[in-house]
């Protein structure tokens, strides 16, 4: 199991190479990309940036979660923060398991809750010039603001002392 938010390239065979296993009947990899064309309009690239302690600890306990629901400790996920351009990987997630079902079941498991939980917001860059913060639960965008992570910590319920002392936690 491991889990990354990383600033380089993401390199989904090697994540693949990590969850193979003679155990393992299935080895299911997801790859999320920058698309072309959003909700209708010309996409140029995105900027994904987080609150790194916070998201790295989410991260981790969704992975240990997939593992433990899903019955395989071959679960790798990693996220890339910074500017991506079309077609780059923003996030690669591998599972093997002994059972192809479980393995699909697993790797949707931590894209959804990955989308849900960890503090990692992406703004979208437009052909027209403009850029947008995107809400990763939905297909709806967020308003132009300044500092994103303070929205969204309150949308998720935190306050900054209470994102400050979580972030502090072990």
């Amino acid at each position: 199991m491991r889990a990354a938010v990383v600033d380089r390239t993401i390199d989904p065979g090697a994540l693949l190479t990590e969850v193979a296993s003679h155990a393992n009947g299935a080895a299911v990899l997801f790859v999320g990309t920058v698309r072309e064309v959003n909700e209708g309009r010309s996409v140029t690239g995105i900027d994904y940036s987080g609150y790194r302690a916070m998201a790295d600890r989410e991260l981790t306990a969704i992975v240990g979660e997939a593992a433990e629901r899903f019955g395989t400790a071959y679960v790798v996920v990693e996220h890339r923060l910074g500017t991506l351009g079309l077609g780059e990987a923003s996030v690669a997630i591998a599972v093997g398991h002994p059972r192809r079902a479980a393995a699909y079941e697993a790797s949707r498991y931590v894209l959804e809750e990955l989308k849900r939980r960890v503090p990692i917001w992406k703004r979208e860059h437009y052909a027209d010039g403009t850029r947008e913060w995107v809400d990763p639960t939905s297909d709806r965008r967020a308003p132009e603001r300044e500092a994103p992570e303070a929205a969204e910590a309150g949308r998720r319920g935190f306050t900054a002392p209470t994102l400050a002392a979580r972030a502090a936690s072990p």
